[in-house]
Order: C-alpha cells, then sequence, then structure tokens
C-alpha cells in the first residue's frame, strides 16, 4: 500500500475488499498527495446496485477517516471513457500511485485530438462565463475584481492543461507563465498577474479591476489558440 495514502485510503480499501472480494482489481490514490479528503479509484470487474449500497453505507465513515469517495468503475468502463472524459481522466492516469493491485493504467493513453477538444471546451466556456458575469456584475469594481479572483484558477488550469496538450506539463507558477507566453503567446505580465492570484488571492498585489480588459483578452487569445492549434 502507498504509505503516503495508507491513512486516510486504509479503511476505504478495507471495506472495498469486503464488498468486492476478488472482483477488486486494484484501487488507486490520484491527485495531490495532501489534498484533503483524499481522492480515489477503484477498478472492479462488476457492479451492481447491492454493491452501491453497500458503499452507501460505509460513506460517511470514510468521509470521517478523510477519504473522498472513490470513483468506482470497470476498467473496460474507464478505457472505454478516456475519449469522453479526456482531462478527468488524464489527471488520475499522470497523477495516480497504486494503493492495491497492479497498475490498472498499463497500455492506456489519452488521444491528442481528444484531449484537445476537450480543451476547446473548456476554454470557449471560461471565455463565455467571463463575460456573462462581467454583464451580470454591473460592472461594479468589487464584484469586478471578485470575478477576477475567483476565475484565477480556472484560468490557471486551463494553461496547465494546454501545456499537457503540448507535452510540456509545468510544475510552478513561473514555469506556467513561461509557457503562457511562449506557446500560445499571452501577454506575460497578465498572464503571471492573473496566476499570481491563485496562490495569494486578492493580497497578491495585483489590480484585478484594471487587470479584467487584458484578462479578458487573454483568455480570447486562448480560444484562438486552441482553435488552430497543432502539436508543437
Amino acid at each position: 500500500m502507498d504509505s503516503s495514502h495508507g491513512g486516510p485510503l486504509a479503511a476505504t480499501l478495507h471495506d472495498l475488499q469486503q464488498i468486492f472480494g476478488d472482483r477488486l482489481q486494484a484501487f488507486v490514490a490520484h491527485g495531490r498527495p495532501e489534498a484533503s479528503p483524499a481522492p480515489s479509484l477503484a477498478l472492479v470487474r462488476s457492479l451492481t446496485a447491492d454493491d452501491l449500497a453497500a458503499c452507501a453505507a460505509r460513506a460517511s465513515a470514510w468521509r470521517r477517516a478523510g477519504s473522498a469517495t472513490p470513483l468506482i468503475v470497470s476498467r473496460d468502463e474507464f478505457a472505454g471513457s478516456l475519449d469522453a472524459f479526456p482531462i478527468e481522466y488524464g489527471e488520475i492516469i499522470d497523477t495516480h500511485r497504486v494503493v492495491y493491485g497492479a497498475d490498472p493504467f498499463t497500455g492506456l493513453s489519452i488521444r491528442a485530438d481528444d484531449l484537445r477538444r476537450a480543451c476547446e471546451v473548456q476554454v470557449k466556456s471560461h471565455l463565455l462565463h467571463l463575460r456573462e458575469n462581467y454583464i451580470d456584475c454591473g460592472a461594479r469594481p468589487a464584484a469586478v475584481a471578485a470575478l477576477v479572483a475567483d476565475s484565477a484558477p480556472g484560468f490557471a488550469a486551463l494553461l496547465r492543461r494546454l501545456a499537457s496538450l503540448d507535452g510540456r506539463p509545468c510544475d510552478t507558477a513561473a514555469a506556467l507563465g513561461a509557457y503562457a507566453a511562449a506557446r500560445p503567446r499571452l501577454d506575460a505580465r497578465v498572464a503571471g498577474d492573473v496566476i499570481a492570484l491563485v496562490a495569494g488571492g486578492p493580497a497578491a498585489g495585483v489590480d484585478a479591476i484594471r487587470l479584467f480588459p487584458a484578462y479578458l483578452e487573454a483568455v480570447e487569445q486562448l480560444a484562438r489558440f486552441i482553435d488552430g492549434w497543432r502539436p508543437a
């Protein structure tokens, strides 16, 4: 068992073994190692309504132990849904740590076309919501500042996904800012200011109100970039 997740996930694994027996093929942790509650995924040979009821009866105990409700799927279902959830499942594959069983993702990969399409949906959704929410808030300075700060994590996540699409994973804010300027060719200062809001919030020293027009333009540039994306 992965010792970093043995604590919060131990009870969950024990219960899943009791419920599924030899139908439990693998159990993995994923996401940030320090995440709380700890996210996990169970791969099973079959899943019935009775299994779900048994899991539901234990869910409260799992949460008290610091474990998020695990995603439970068959390996075939997981593999067959990579095109439908390339971002979500791709992040699970990229960050997983095996807690029980053999590595269930050997031989699985996300197709670049599927990831590009999913990134397009998220970039353009982010753009539409920025415009809509700006109108809804009546352009009030405090509301615009909150809009920029609240949407900054989503912007940074979009950049990380685009960097992953380009095969250039970014583990630091500096690397993410450098990628934003080099590949989608965003204004480095603007991208850096929005990324800074993720860690520092309003205290990051960024004038979010003045930043909004340039931030909106940066997201519009991301939409153009993803429309014409080609492998680097």
